[in-house]
């Protein structure tokens, strides 16, 4: 009986051996990289209190620029058939 009780005591410490961490600090710094490549990629962090939204355009070229782009829909530019597929070769 002595020894059915030490073996099911070793059986239960082997079983709960797999819930012990390794590494206690290894989710201490995960997803660090991430984050440290957004702020990398960040040209204003403090961009949202900023309220010159337009720095570097006056209000004609942005209207220009505006228009330009709505007429592009309007009337798209011609396509031009570059590889000359189902085209003969003629020159007609």
């Amino acid at each position: 009986m002595r020894t059915r009780n030490i073996f099911a005591i070793a059986a239960a410490l082997w079983l709960t051996a797999g819930c012990v961490s390794i590494q206690p600090g290894g989710d201490e710094r995960f997803g660090e990289a991430v984050r440290a490549a957004n702020r990398a990629q960040t040209i204003n962090p403090q961009g949202a209190p900023n309220r010159d939204l337009a720095a570097g355009i006056d209000g004609s070229a942005a209207k220009e620029t505006m228009d330009r782009y709505v007429n592009l829909f309007k009337a798209p530019p011609p396509t031009m058939n570059v590889i000359n597929i189902g085209g003969s070769f003629t020159g007609q």
